[in-house]
């Protein structure tokens, strides 16, 4: 604020007026509020209980269920799933809930959904859907519905023409979702809005809807696989490092409960190239098995490296130090490495893994089927610790495996606790006592473990 004694428009001095201290008095005035003021005890916590969905992997993310009045934001890549997940969400709790479902679609018609429907099973009376791309339309369709569950696929394709801005412009998506929220927040509805994401894996839109919202899931997954992941950035109702697993089949989406056997090779014998792990998705122990090929490289220059499903960066680390402080020469030979089932394994804990799948592959010697590795390996050569031990090797003696190598920096409970599933820890030090401990179990007793995951597969199927 400073001092103008000239007015700038018609030149006349001594015209200009102080305003803005008035208006911030008016803004300071009490206003009308929509309800009185209660001590915190005499407020309902029951209104705040999660009700389940029905989908038992989406209910862990949720933190058992959906909050009436809780707003979820779900963003996924286009073709990912995420309408037949959420048809399948709106079908469970129609055929439950006493109050209807809704879905407003705005990038399909009525007819596709119906179909979709159908091949799914999805199909329910409670179950209502509309296609509308205006904001007034889908509050008159809540207004004559009065859901309980409502579904805005997706809030970029709906508009108002209370803000200037075309279709899914920051100021209409902004002026959409807080209308939505509004609403929802008053009649104690159950919100999930989809979000489309952009090259760089981020939500479409102004950042402040990830503020506005209660929940914010991301739902991944290679259109050239079967597994879907869900992942919580975002919770206030529950946890936000737990992770949801499906399967996506012609018949819809399915959620396993145990998706351990999708990330293990279908074979009888031990080949060479080839080492299992156990990864930790937010609190999700996950074995996974990592496959390598090595190749010489006959036609000279530098040889080829490709990596899969794993962080090139630390595979062609772990290259480094096979080839400085092993025997191993890795040099000169072409280095392909991938995961099995499409799942991602990217945490210093399957460096181990990675570096004996390739040491296998090179030798020509297969490591027994019986045998996991976890370990993060330094440049040195060490075998660093890793956390969740614990939960890794229960997990892997959950699955059969009788042999683990561990870094030896761990403390004896979570060895002796492994122990006594079945499962034997080996604790290594360096990269070469780790090969050293397999050369020697590779003289003893090799169980498979394929009948196990039969039994694995035949419970998903």
């Amino acid at each position: 604020m400073r001092w103008l004694g000239r007015c700038a428009e018609c030149q006349a001095w001594g015209t200009v007026n102080e305003v803005g201290a008035t208006a911030r008095a008016a803004a300071t005035r009490p206003g009308a509020v929509h309800a009185p003021a209660r001590p915190i005890s005499d407020h309902d916590p029951n209104e705040a209980r999660a009700r389940p969905t029905g989908v038992g992997e989406l209910d862990r993310v949720l933190g058992g269920g959906l909050v009436p009045g809780s707003v979820v934001l779900l963003a996924g890549e286009p073709g990912v799933g995420k309408s037949t997940l959420l048809l399948e969400v709106a079908h469970c709790y129609a055929s439950t809930a006493e109050r209807p479902a809704l879905i407003v679609t705005g990038e399909e018609s009525p007819a596709q959904v119906r179909t979709r429907a159908e091949r799914t099973g999805s199909v329910h009376p409670n179950l209502f859907l509309a296609a509308e791309n205006d904001l007034g339309a889908v509050i008159s369709h809540i207004d004559a519905v009065a859901p309980g569950f409502v579904v805005i696929d997706s809030v970029q394709t709906i508009s108002t023409d209370a803000i200037d801005g075309v279709v899914g412009g920051v100021p209409q998506i902004r002026a959409v979702t807080a209308a939505l929220i509004s609403i929802a927040k008053q009649r104690g509805i159950a919100l999930v809005v989809v979000g489309h994401v952009t090259k760089d894996g981020s939500i479409a839109g102004p950042r402040a809807l990830e503020h506005l919202v209660d929940i914010v899931l991301y739902f991944e997954g290679d259109r050239h696989s079967s597994l879907r992941l869900i992942r919580a950035t975002k919770n206030r109702f529950g946890a936000a490092d737990e992770v949801g697993c499906f399967e996506m089949r012609e018949d819809g989406i399915v959620g396993l409960a145990d998706p351990s056997g999708l990330f293990l090779g279908d074979r009888a014998t031990p080949v060479p190239g080839t080492c299992v792990t156990v990864t930790v998705e937010g609190r999700r122990p996950m074995v996974t098995e990592i496959q390598a090929l090595t190749v010489a490289n006959y036609n000279g220059g530098s040889p080829r490296r490709a990596f899969s499903d794993l962080d090139s960066q630390r595979a062609a680390m772990l290259l480094a130090v096979l080839d400085r402080h092993t025997n191993i020469n890795v040099g000169s030979h072409e280095v392909y490495a991938s995961t099995v089932g499409g799942m991602s394994a990217t945490e210093p804990a399957a460096d181990l893994a990675i570096a004996l799948a390739i040491a296998s592959a090179t030798q020509f010697q297969p490591l027994p089927s019986t045998l996991c590795a976890i370990g993060e390996v330094s440049l040195s050569g060490d075998i660093r610790r890793v956390g969740s031990l614990d939960r890794r090797l229960a997990e892997a003696a959950r699955l059969g495996f009788t042999h683990a190598l561990v870094p030896a920096g761990h403390s004896g409970d979570t060895v002796s606790a492994a122990a006594v599933n079945g499962l034997r820890p080996h604790p290594v030090a360096t990269l070469n006592d780790a090969m050293a401990a397999v050369k020697g179990l590779r003289s003893g007793p090799n169980r498979v473990r394929q009948p196990l995951l039969r039994a694995i597969k035949g419970e998903q199927t």
